[in-house]
Parts: C-alpha cells; structure tokens; sequence
C-alpha cells in the first residue's frame, strides 16, 4: 500500500483511467515528486484502491487504478454537536475528532455562542485531509448552523450530553438503541440553564460528567469521543 493516500470524489473500480485535480497533481508532482510508474492510494466510501501515474500532461497527472486494497466498511455512527469556536482552535477540534471517528458534524447556535458563522469550504478541506492522514475512508460531513431547538427535533439519534452538573460519570450502553450516537457539546461560556433543561427533557439523552474541571471547547470535544469511543465502539 502507498504511504500517499489521497480522497476521490468520484466513483472508483479496476481498470478505471481518470484524472487527479489540479491541487493533488501539484500535491503528488511538486510535493512528493512522484513519477510516471509510481503508485498512490485512492479512497472514498466505496473503499480503498492502488492506482498507478500513467502520464503527466499540462501538471495534471493521469493514473490506472490497478487493484482493490481495502473494501467499503460499515461505518459506526458518530456524530458531533457543539458551539462554533474561534479560528485555530476550532480547526484543530474538528482534525481531531475526525481521527477520533466522528461521521458528521452539527454546529449550534446557542445562547452564549460567539462565533456565528463558519467557513464549511474551509472546513471540508480540513476533513479530507485529516481523514487522508488518519487512515479513515469515508470522509465525515458537516451540516449548515442551526439553532439547539431545530437540533432536538431531528429526533433521529441517541443523546450523549456532557454535563459539568451531572453526577453520572458512566453511559448506560443497555439504554442505547441502534441510532447515530451524538455528543453534544456546549458553548465557552457553557450551556444556559433554559438550554440544559430542554437537551434533558430529550427523549434518549443520557448526561455525563466528562471531567471535574471546567475544559475548553476542543479539550472536552476529545475527551467526550475517547469516552464515547471506549464505552461504545
């Protein structure tokens, strides 16, 4: 397998000849200074496959896809919900639980939020290539803003809320059902009371205490999957 994996949008299978983009030519010529007759890995949600450069014309490298390494996985479902942050640490968060496992991303407008807009052009970028570095094959999405209350009424997952006001340090797996897992996170100036209520009266939400101290925002988003991940997956 190739050290070099990079994600496909489109669909991939043997034999198939196809193009890299502009920016992964430039990534696999000027970066890595790959060559014709060199291998690279391309993955999307239909699995992993060994691709071959058959020929470099204009800086766009054409390859051969030449065998099948890994299949498509069944992926377990593992959402995020959680305030927008400020720039830097809002990228490493989302790098993070991408490597951490997270499938798709809900950013909340809560009360105390302060960072109201986000830049998802920016942000994909940072999923693709956390998920090229990671080893993953599906690529995790992330949804538009909305506010808590359009959040609860999808009303299609199971809740994990981390609550500095719990006393309950464990999640109750038997209390689980098949739907996504989502965590939720609150906002650097945590959740307002009216909020906490409401996230409580969900119907499968289960509240956790992640820590006894007050975390930031990327620090409880890491602790709150690894948690989630060992209990659970």
């Amino acid at each position: 397998m190739s050290n070099i994996r990079l994600y496909f949008l489109e669909n991939l299978s043997l034999n198939l000849v196809d193009k890299l983009d502009k920016s992964q030519s430039h990534y696999i010529l000027k970066v890595m200074r790959l060559k014709i007759g060199d291998n690279i890995s391309l993955f999307n949600k239909s699995g992993e496959w060994e691709a071959k450069i058959l020929n470099i014309s204009n800086s766009i490298v054409e390859f051969k896809v030449t065998q099948q390494l890994r299949q498509k996985e069944n992926s377990k479902e593992l959402w995020l919900a959680f305030s927008p942050i400020k720039s830097n640490y809002f990228n490493f968060m989302i790098q993070k639980a991408t490597e951490l496992g997270v499938t798709k991303f809900f950013p909340i407008i809560f009360d105390r939020t302060v960072v109201r807009k986000i830049n998802k052009e920016r942000l994909n970028k940072i999923l693709i290539e956390s998920s090229e570095q990671s080893n993953r094959l599906i690529v995790p999405t992330i949804e538009d803003p909305i506010t808590l209350d359009e959040f609860l009424n999808l009303n299609n997952f199971e809740l994990i809320f981390t609550d500095l006001n719990s006393k309950n340090t464990k999640i109750n797996t038997s209390k689980l059902s098949n739907k996504p897992i989502c965590i939720i996170i609150g906002p650097e100036g945590d959740f307002s009371e009216s909020e906490r209520q409401k996230i409580l009266s969900y119907k499968g939400v289960q509240p956790i205490k992640i820590n006894e101290n007050i975390l930031r925002s990327e620090t409880a988003v890491i602790s709150a999957i690894s948690i989630v991940n060992y209990a659970i997956f």
